[in-house]
């Protein structure tokens, strides 16, 4: 299975998934820690990916997003932004808005 299509594979099975550095227990970066902090905020479960376990993941997600950083959350298998794009459509509500249509 190519990696484009791994990736889509992992976006249809999960409506929230975070592709992060670590995990949303051990964030192994600071961006990676504010984009849970974000999302466990709201208490909508999400799924995640932790593109360290992963290379051709971590690679092949930057191609497929068009987005070179980490994290990248997609809701409904669509790129909504990394940690402060996410961080700042929790604070304006936004994130919960589109959460709550998600789940």
């Amino acid at each position: 299975m190519d990696i484009n299509t791994r990736i889509k594979k992992q976006l249809d099975e999960h409506d929230i998934l975070l592709f992060m550095k670590g995990t949303p227990e051990f964030p192994q970066c600071g961006f990676s820690g504010q984009t849970v902090a974000a999302l466990n905020a709201i208490g909508k479960p999400f799924a995640f990916v932790n593109i360290f376990e992963d290379q051709e993941i971590r690679e092949g997600l930057k191609v497929y997003s068009n987005w070179p950083t980490f994290p990248q959350l997609y809701v409904k298998g669509e790129l909504i932004g990394g940690s402060d794009i996410v961080v700042e459509m929790y604070k304006s509500g936004e994130l919960k808005k589109l959460l709550d249509e998600a789940a």
